[in-house]
C-alpha cells in the first residue's frame, strides 16, 4: 500500500486493513515505521470525521457520581442545599462558578467540561 492522505472512508479502510497487516512489526523496522504512519494519518482522520465532543457538564456530574458511588446528598458540599441540587441537576438552575470550582477541584471534573453552555429548563 502507498502511504497518502486519507480523504475517503475507503482510504480509511484500506489504512486500517494494513495497519491489520502490519500489527506486530517490529518497532523501528520499516513495516513498524509504516505502521507508525498510518496510525497518525488513521488518528488525524477520525478526529475530523468523528470528533469526541466534550460531555454536557450535567451529565458530566451525574456520570461522576455514579462511577464513583456517590448519591445526590453527597454534592451538598459542592452545591448547596438539596434543593439546589435538585435545581442544578433538573437544569433549573445553571451552575455558578463558585460550583464550578467545588466540582473540579472536590470531584476532578474538569472545569473546561463544567464551563460549557447548556440548555436550562423552565422551571
Amino acid at each position: 500500500m502507498e502511504i497518502r492522505p486519507i480523504r475517503t472512508e475507503a482510504d480509511y479502510d484500506a489504512a486500517l486493513q494494513e495497519i491489520d497487516r502490519l500489527w506486530g512489526s517490529p518497532f523501528g523496522s520499516p513495516d513498524g515505521d509504516k505502521m507508525d504512519v498510518l496510525v497518525t494519518l488513521v488518528e488525524a482522520y477520525e478526529e475530523k470525521q468523528y470528533p469526541i465532543l466534550p460531555p454536557d457538564p450535567i451529565e458530566a456530574i451525574l456520570h461522576t457520581i455514579e462511577s464513583q458511588g456517590l448519591t445526590r446528598r453527597d454534592l451538598e458540599p459542592y452545591l448547596g442545599s438539596q434543593a439546589r441540587i435538585a435545581e442544578v441537576l433538573n437544569r433549573q438552575q445553571a451552575l455558578s462558578l463558585e460550583m464550578i470550582r467545588n466540582l473540579q477541584s472536590g470531584l476532578g471534573i474538569a472545569a473546561d467540561i463544567l464551563v460549557q453552555p447548556y440548555e436550562l429548563q423552565p422551571a
